[in-house]
C-alpha cells in the first residue's frame, strides 16, 4: 500500500475513534426506533383508525362495555356520548347484552378466596377491575410474605444468609411460566401436596381447579415476595443504629424506638416493592394464562385471546389502555426511586444477632415464630420447583421417567406440525446468543450516554427505559403487525422482519435495559480522574472508555449479559405471540402447549427449562452482579 493510501486510512480510523460513541449512539437510537418506539407506534395507530379514518370509537366501545369496565362503564358512557357523538343508546345497550351473553364468565363476580377470607361488595368489576382485583390481592400477600424475610435477614447471622439473600433475585430470572408448571406439579391432582395427602388417606383434591385465584395468588406471592424482601433489607440496612439509640436513651421502649425510628425509614422501600408488585402482577400473563386461563382472565390474557381471534383493533384498544394505566402507576414508582436507589451501608448499621446462640434462646416465642415462617417459606419457595423436578420423574404410580421418554418419542416421531423438544431447546439457546449480541452493546451505550450526562442523561435513560413500561403482550402486538406483517416503503418496497428476527429483537429489546441497570451505576461510581489522565496522555474518548472504563465495570456487564441471557430464555410473552411453526418456538412456548394437553410432557420440558434458567443465575450470583431498580 503506498504512503498516501496508508495515510487515508489513518485519518478514517482516527475519525471513526474520536466519532465512536456518537456513531455507535446513533445506531443504537436507530435500533431502538424501529425495533421498539415504531411497534408501539403501530399499537396506538391501531386503535385509533379505522379503515384508514381517525375515530375514537374503539376507545369508546371498550369503556362502556360492563364487560371491560364493569360499573365504571356507565360512568363512561355519557360523556363519551355527549363528548364524541360515537354512539347511540341503542348502541350502548347491544354492546352491554352481547357483554352479558359471551361465552366466557364475566371477570370479577366475586370469586371467593378462601386463604384471604375476602368477600368483596357485590359490584360487577369487569375485566380491568378484576385485573386490579388481583394484582392487590397479590401485592398483599406478596408484601406479608416478604416483610418477615427482609427482618430475619436484616436482623439475625446465621448459615446460608448470604445465600437466601442473593435468591431474592429470582424474579428476574425466573420464567412466569416456569414458576406457573411448578405451582401446577404442586398443586395439581397428581401433584405433590395430593401425593402427601394421599399418604395418609386424603385427596386427590382439585385445587386448582375449585381455588384457582388462591393458586395465582400464591404463585404471584412466590414471585415477588423476595422482591418486596430484597428492597426492604436494603432500607433497613442502610437504618443508623444510632439513631435507634438515641430514641432509647430518651425513654422510648424498643416497641416505640421500632414504629417512631426505624419504620418510617422503611416505608419509603416497602411502597417501592408494593408498587413494583401491583405493576408486574397487574400486566400479569404466563401465569394467569397457565394457571387461570380465561376463567381468571386479565387484561394481558385477553388481549391474548383476541389476537387468536383476530380481532386485532379490540386487541390494540386494551393494550393502550392498559399501557396508560401500567405508565401512571411506573411514575409512581419513580417518584419514590430516589427513597430507594443508592442506599449505603450506614455508619453504624443495625447490630445482628445469632439465630440459634443456644437452645433456650431457640425456645423463645420470636425464634419459634421465626422458625415457623421458614417452615411456610420452605414450603411457598422450594416446593413448586421441588415438586417440578420430582413431578418430572413420578406419576401416580410412582418413579417413571414416562414423561421424559413421551419428549423422545415426540422429537424422533412427531410430525412437523407439532412441538417438538429438541427445536424449542435449540431455538432457545440460540435466541439467547442472539440477544446477547444486540442486548449487550445497547445496554453498555446507553449506560455511557447516561452516566455522566446529566440532566440530558436523565432523558436519555428514561426513553431508553419504556420496556420496563410496556407488557411483552403489547410489545408482540406491535411488531407482529408492524414489523411482521410488514411496512410499505416508497417505490414498492416493504420493510420487514420475520420468524426467528423478529423474536430476537422482542428479546433484546426486553433484556437491555438489565444490563443498563447492572452497568450504570457502577460506571457512574468510576473516578473520572481516571479518564480525564487517559485523555491528557493522548487517548481519544473512545479509546479511554475501551481501555480504562470498560475493564474496571466488566463484572457488571457480565452481570447483565447472564440477566440479559436469562430474560431471553425464559421470555414468553411477545413469543407465544410470535412464534409459528417448528423454526420459532421456545422451551416455555412449549411448556404452556404441553400443558394444555398432557402435564407431565410439560413438567418435564419446565424441568430442563429450570435447569438452564439456574445456571443463569449462578452466573449473575459468582460475579457479584447487584441489579438496581
Amino acid at each position: 500500500m503506498s504512503a498516501t493510501g496508508r495515510f487515508a486510512g489513518d485519518r478514517v480510523r482516527a475519525w471513526l475513534e474520536r466519532h465512536a460513541i456518537g456513531l455507535t449512539a446513533l445506531v443504537t437510537a436507530g435500533i431502538l426506533v424501529v425495533m421498539l418506539y415504531l411497534p408501539v407506534g403501530v399499537v396506538f395507530v391501531e386503535a385509533v383508525l379505522e379503515d384508514g379514518t381517525p375515530t375514537l370509537g374503539h376507545f369508546a366501545d371498550v369503556l362502556t362495555d360492563p364487560f371491560y369496565f364493569g360499573a365504571l362503564a356507565d360512568v363512561f358512557a355519557e360523556p363519551l356520548a355527549i363528548g364524541t357523538h360515537l354512539g347511540s343508546l341503542a348502541g350502548w345497550l347491544a354492546a352491554i347484552s352481547i357483554s352479558l351473553t359471551l361465552e366466557y364468565p364475566l371477570p370479577g363476580v366475586d370469586i371467593p378466596v378462601p386463604w384471604l377470607a375476602v368477600d368483596t361488595p357485590g359490584v360487577r368489576k369487569g375485566l380491568f377491575g378484576f385485573t386490579a382485583y388481583q394484582a392487590a390481592l397479590s401485592t398483599v400477600a406478596s408484601v406479608a410474605i416478604g416483610l418477615p424475610a427482609a427482618y430475619v435477614l436484616a436482623n439475625y447471622e446465621f448459615y446460608g444468609r448470604r445465600t437466601l439473600r442473593s435468591l431474592t433475585i429470582l424474579p428476574f430470572v425466573m420464567p412466569g411460566i416456569l414458576v406457573a408448571v411448578g405451582f401446577y406439579a404442586m398443586f395439581g391432582r397428581a401433584g405433590t401436596l395430593n401425593g402427601l395427602l394421599g399418604t395418609v388417606g386424603l385427596g386427590p383434591y382439585a385445587f386448582i381447579e375449585t381455588s384457582p385465584l388462591t393458586i395465582v395468588i400464591l404463585a404471584h406471592a412466590f414471585y415477588n415476595a423476595p422482591l418486596v424482601a430484597r428492597l426492604t433489607v436494603a432500607a433497613w440496612e442502610s437504618v443508623d443504629a444510632r439513631t435507634v439509640e438515641t430514641a432509647r436513651s430518651l425513654g422510648a421502649s424498643e416497641r416505640r424506638a421500632f414504629r417512631d425510628v426505624i419504620i418510617p425509614q422503611l416505608a419509603p422501600a416497602v411502597l417501592t416493592g408494593a408498587l413494583l408488585t401491583f405493576i408486574f402482577t397487574f400486566m400479569t400473563f404466563p401465569i394467569v394464562l397457565a394457571l387461570g386461563g380465561l376463567q381468571l382472565a386479565t387484561v394481558e390474557v385477553w388481549i391474548y385471546d383476541r389476537i387468536q381471534r383476530l380481532d386485532y383493533a379490540e386487541a390494540a384498544t386494551l393494550a393502550i389502555l392498559e399501557t396508560i394505566l401500567s405508565l401512571g402507576l411506573t411514575y409512581a414508582y419513580l417518584r419514590y426511586e430516589s427513597a430507594q436507589t443508592g442506599f449505603a451501608q450506614a455508619p453504624s448499621p443495625p447490630p445482628k444477632e445469632r439465630l440459634v446462640p443456644d437452645l433456650r434462646t431457640a425456645l423463645s416465642p420470636r425464634r419459634l415464630a421465626i422458625f415457623g415462617y421458614g417452615l411456610v417459606a420452605l414450603v411457598l419457595f422450594v416446593g413448586p420447583m421441588a415438586s417440578l423436578v420430582v413431578g418430572g420423574v413420578t406419576d401416580g404410580s410412582g418413579l417413571t421417567l414416562r414423561n421424559y421418554s413421551f419428549l423422545l418419542e415426540r422429537q424422533l416421531e412427531g410430525a412437523s406440525f407439532q412441538t417438538l423438544p429438541l427445536p424449542a431447546i435449540r431455538n432457545s439457546l440460540l435466541f439467547g446468543i442472539a440477544t446477547l449480541l444486540i442486548a449487550v452493546p445497547m445496554g453498555v451505550v446507553i449506560s455511557v450516554l447516561t452516566a455522566r450526562t446529566g440532566r440530558s442523561g436523565t432523558i436519555v435513560d428514561t426513553l431508553a427505559m419504556l420496556p420496563l413500561a410496556v407488557s411483552g403482550i403489547v410489545f408482540g402486538i406491535g411488531l407482529l403487525q408492524g414489523l411482521v406483517f410488514g411496512i410499505p416503503l416508497p417505490g414498492g418496497w416493504r420493510f420487514q422482519v420475520t420468524g426467528a428476527v423478529a423474536i430476537v429483537v422482542a428479546h433484546a429489546v426486553a433484556a437491555y435495559p438489565f444490563v443498563t441497570r447492572n452497568v450504570s451505576p457502577v460506571l457512574t461510581n468510576l473516578d473520572p480522574a481516571m479518564v480525564e489522565s487517559a485523555r491528557a496522555l493522548g487517548a481519544s474518548r473512545f479509546r479511554a472508555l475501551l481501555d480504562v472504563e470498560l475493564p474496571l465495570v466488566a463484572n457488571g456487564i457480565v452481570a447483565g449479559a447472564a440477566f440479559a441471557f436469562a430474560i431471553s430464555i425464559g421470555e414468553f410473552s411477545s413469543t407465544v405471540i410470535l412464534a409459528s411453526g417448528g423454526e420459532s418456538y421456545t422451551m416455555p412456548v412449549a411448556v404452556e402447549r404441553y400443558l394444555g394437553r398432557r402435564s407431565g410432557p410439560a413438567i418435564a420440558m419446565g424441568t430442563l427449562l429450570l435447569a438452564v434458567t439456574a445456571a443463569s443465575f449462578v452466573v449473575i450470583d459468582r460475579v457479584g452482579g447487584r441489579y438496581e431498580l
